[in-house]
């Protein structure tokens, strides 16, 4: 998830589990334990794209990561406010912080390297979109009115269980949506003799309505949009060759093979001008649902890696306006 939401959920939850012994203190302690897993970024300081791209959400996301710092900040937190938590609660509290980071950021399509370093595998629920207000929303309201209500305010609590009920239930409606599309795909593609090896859906921007599909075949990836409103036994899928054979002359380069294990796999391969452009799948077109024969999202320049800044999201909002949001909002309803 992003950072404003690791760090509203962080306060609240701090709020909610040491508020009475540490007072206001304890969302600002809460907030710093949930984001200490991204001081990945520091990283991105001496790394290039390639590099960083699976050096964030690695280590400092993992479950060895957070059984080795925990037992630190419970040693720090316990010298620096003596007598206000017992050891087992500030385990408990600080742990708890950053474990709860580990597990929304598995539902987000980047993957999360739960397992480093002993496995590189990612885990990735594709179920929320990295930036979704919907989920963070009432968090931010709430954390803004814990910051600025007295200790002593009978109300805080109830922003407190307001908050967390909301993002909580919405969380469970994503992973509900997200599993009937997921079930609608499977049985269209059935139903469309569709061949495949293997398919995903992941969010689109902002919401967990409508769903980008992804689905692989023997020479690339048939591509679309599901609703969960949507009643159309049928889905509109848009072919793109992987093309794989271009990187033959690359797959010597140590960029290339990061990329592909960053991909999953999901990945096709074209020319834009003098370049070759490494596209994965997994983030998204550029309002694909408007143009389905719109670029990808993440694209990688393979010749001229210095232009590879901002690749994550690169051009992600730059084709929005009126008419891509009212496109967007008329995908969500169905058919």
């Amino acid at each position: 998830m992003d950072s404003i939401t690791h760090i509203v959920l962080g306060g609240i939850l701090g709020e909610a589990y040491a508020g009475k012994e540490l007072g206001k203190r304890a969302m600002v302690i809460g907030a710093l334990a949930q984001s200490l897993p991204d001081i990945d970024f520091i990283a991105s300081l001496w790394l290039d794209e390639a590099d960083n791209l699976l050096a964030h959400r690695g280590f400092t996301h993992s479950f060895l990561f957070a059984a080795l710092v925990t037992p630190l900040l419970v040693w720090w937190a316990a010298r620096s406010h003596i007598n206000t938590l017992s050891y087992k609660r500030w385990a408990f509290f600080l742990g708890g912080q950053i474990f709860i980071h580990l597990f929304l950021d598995g539902f987000n399509a980047y993957g999360t390297g739960w397992l480093e370093p002993f496995s590189h595998q990612r885990f990735s629920f594709n179920t929320l979109f990295v930036v979704d207000p919907l989920y963070t929303l009432w968090l931010v309201v709430a954390f803004v009115a814990l910051a600025f209500f007295a200790k002593q305010n009978p109300s805080r609590g109830g922003w407190i269980k307001f908050s967390l009920s909301i993002s909580s239930l919405y969380l469970v409606l994503a992973i509900t949506s997200k599993i009937l599309v997921y079930r609608d795909v499977r049985n269209i593609l059935e139903n469309q003799n569709t061949a495949y090896v293997r398919y995903f859906t992941t969010p689109t921007p902002l919401n967990s309505l409508l769903w980008f599909v992804v689905v692989e075949d023997a020479t690339g990836y048939h591509v679309g949009y599901r609703s969960v409103l949507d009643k159309s036994p049928v889905m509109d899928l848009q072919h793109f060759d992987r093309q794989d054979s271009l990187l033959k002359p690359f797959l010597g380069q140590n960029d290339t093979q990061k990329l592909i294990r960053f991909s999953e796999g999901y990945y096709t391969i074209e020319h834009w001008g003098d370049t070759l452009v490494f596209n994965d799948l997994r983030f998204g077109q550029m309002a694909g649902w408007l143009d389905p024969n719109a670029n990808f999202v993440f694209h990688y320049y393979i010749q001229y890696p210095e232009q590879n800044t901002m690749v994550m999201q690169r051009g992600r909002f730059e084709r929005w306006n009126r008419a891509t949001v009212e496109s967007l909002l008329e995908k969500i309803k169905g058919i």
